[in-house]
């Protein structure tokens, strides 16, 4: 079991059937009444962001998260089908798990898998993801008034807005936090 006053940002715990990650921290405490502890959470299960309220000395049950690399095979249809890259064990996860993920997911790009107690409850793409633009506008001539953009696809489906010269064919970083333009890569 974990004290709540010992709670920092990272640590998983599980409660009620669910499985938290704490983000944040906010401890009050006052002349009058026992400590407060307050965590600001994220369901992994949901993907919801909430916040809990403790009492100083209140226990939770810690959940260990299993981290594994792994490599995105193809889309199998229902699902997308990963392999592990030291075992070449191959696992295949519904797409409906990974609505955001799919977006900026290529054929061999490496990602993290986060299971608990072999349930998988996603997955970590990095930070940036290198997408070949297959459509774009034409940029207009003297549309550059303020840093001017235009609608562009890349080769995954998802569409983002790109400075007016980036053109058809061009490799782009895009954050996979937000889903827009980086930059060229």
């Amino acid at each position: 079991m974990i004290q709540v006053n010992d709670m920092r940002p990272g640590v998983t715990f599980q409660e009620d059937g669910q499985i938290f990650s704490v983000l944040d921290v906010s401890r009050n405490k006052t002349a009058r009444s026992g400590m407060v502890i307050k965590l600001k959470v994220k369901n992994l299960r949901t993907g919801t962001y909430i916040e809990l309220s403790y009492t100083g000395g209140d226990k939770v049950e810690p959940a260990m998260i299993e981290k594994k690399n792994m490599q995105y095979l193809y889309d199998g249809g229902d699902g997308l089908v990963f392999m592990d890259t030291a075992t070449y064990e191959q696992l295949e996860i519904p797409k409906d798990k990974l609505e955001w993920e799919i977006k900026f997911l290529k054929e061999n790009n490496e990602v993290t898998i986060t299971m608990f107690e072999s349930e998988i409850l996603g997955v970590i793409l990095p930070d940036k993801v290198a997408l070949t633009i297959t459509q774009t506008e034409p940029a207009v001539k003297g549309d550059t008034a303020n840093n001017a953009q235009k609608n562009a696809t890349v080769e995954t489906g998802h569409e983002i807005k790109v400075p007016l010269f980036i053109e058809e064919g061009e490799v782009v970083l895009v954050n996979t936090s937000d889903g827009k333009y980086s930059s060229r890569a």
